[in-house]
């Protein structure tokens, strides 16, 4: 198990705190209810989607189905590869990066999969309830994601000179997403931006590489 328990305890973090929130919010929030934490700049505002991260949509019935299964393929496919990192002795900070996005689209599919069988609906004017008697509100794999994390930082109008907008209103930032969506965001943002700390010999290598060609 060397190399694995920090990933391994890294996903489980994200993903109990993911979870937590979620199944909070849906026993004890409706619809479109809010709760401000820092003035209007953070809000708790419970959303459900069909889609894809920051609630953006792949519609439809057989859409919904594609895209949870795509997820849980895709899923494996990291996991697998998380596992061949850890155990090549990849950076750690790399292998890190990718257990965040790991968590993160597992997280999503849990709610996928299988929030529909455990829920009933939520609506805006009645919160779900956790194993209805009835049976929960979607056949499995096609569960709504939930989203509640809010910040709206920056709101106003573009002035009248700006182009294509100049007077029209605007908001910054305006998706709703969740823990897991976030822990994807880090993953993949930290990777970017360490990416040559991260492949530094294979840099290092191909520098060597071109230099000779050159040299030749």
């Amino acid at each position: 198990m060397k190399g694995y328990s920090k990933p391994l305890l890294l996903i489980a973090l994200v993903l109990l705190a993911d979870q937590i929130v979620k199944f909070w919010i849906k026993l004890n929030m409706t619809i479109g209810q809010d709760f401000n934490i820092l003035g209007n700049k953070f809000i708790i505002h419970f959303i459900e989607n069909n889609g894809m991260a920051y609630g953006m949509e792949f519609g439809g019935e057989f859409g919904k189905l594609f895209l949870t299964l795509f997820r849980i393929i895709a899923v494996a496919g990291i996991g697998y590869g998380l596992h061949y990192m850890v155990k090549n002795k990849y950076h750690r900070g790399f292998i890190l990066n990718v257990a965040l996005i790991f968590a993160g689209a597992l997280g999503n599919i849990i709610d996928s999969t299988f929030y529909g069988v455990l829920f009933s609906e939520s609506s805006f004017y009645e919160k779900a309830s956790f194993l209805p008697a009835g049976g929960g509100y979607a056949p499995l794999f096609h569960g709504k994601v939930v989203d509640m994390l809010y910040f709206p930082l920056i709101e106003g109008n573009f002035p009248e000179w700006f182009p294509f907008w100049g007077g029209e209103h605007f908001l910054f930032f305006r998706p709703v997403f969740n823990i897991a969506d976030t822990a994807i965001s880090i993953g993949v943002f930290l990777i970017l931006l360490f990416q040559r700390r991260y492949f530094k010999e294979e840099i290092i290598e191909k520098e060597s590489i071109n230099s000779e060609v050159l040299e030749d």
